[in-house]
């Protein structure tokens, strides 16, 4: 695979956001699966306590699970970047519009396969 026409301090300075975005994500899944513990520690008196507890137990999770998801993302980009791939739409092999690349480093696809994707028209990769 060919490194994209960017120059190694662009490449680098994706690098450096990715990684710190990917350190944010870590300490935010970590803080976010403690609430959730210290919420089942909690015991809640009366119904209304319950249902609130339950709540914000599914919020939490689903808060979670979606900053694990943006984790695997940033992973992956960092991964494509180590490899020399980054910047190259994991579908179709062009390069990725640099303006959707600095908005969103770690994206997988160029927009158009991205909305192929969203249409149910292109089948989901995991790279």
């Amino acid at each position: 695979m060919k490194l994209l026409s960017m120059d190694k301090k662009k490449l680098e300075s994706f690098k450096k956001r990715l990684e710190t975005r990917q350190d944010e994500l870590r300490r935010m899944v970590s803080r976010t699966e403690q609430d959730g513990r210290t919420i089942d520690e909690d015991s809640a008196q009366d119904i209304a306590d319950r249902a609130a507890s339950s709540y914000t137990k599914e919020f939490l999770f689903h808060q979670s699970n979606n900053d694990r998801q943006l984790l695997q993302m940033v992973e992956g980009a960092l991964s494509r970047l180590r490899e020399g791939s980054f910047g190259e739409c994991i579908a179709c092999g062009k390069e990725i519009n640099a303006k959707r690349l600095e908005a969103v480093p770690w994206t997988r696809h160029c927009i158009e396969c991205q909305e192929k994707l969203e249409q149910g028209r292109l089948e989901e990769a995991q790279k």
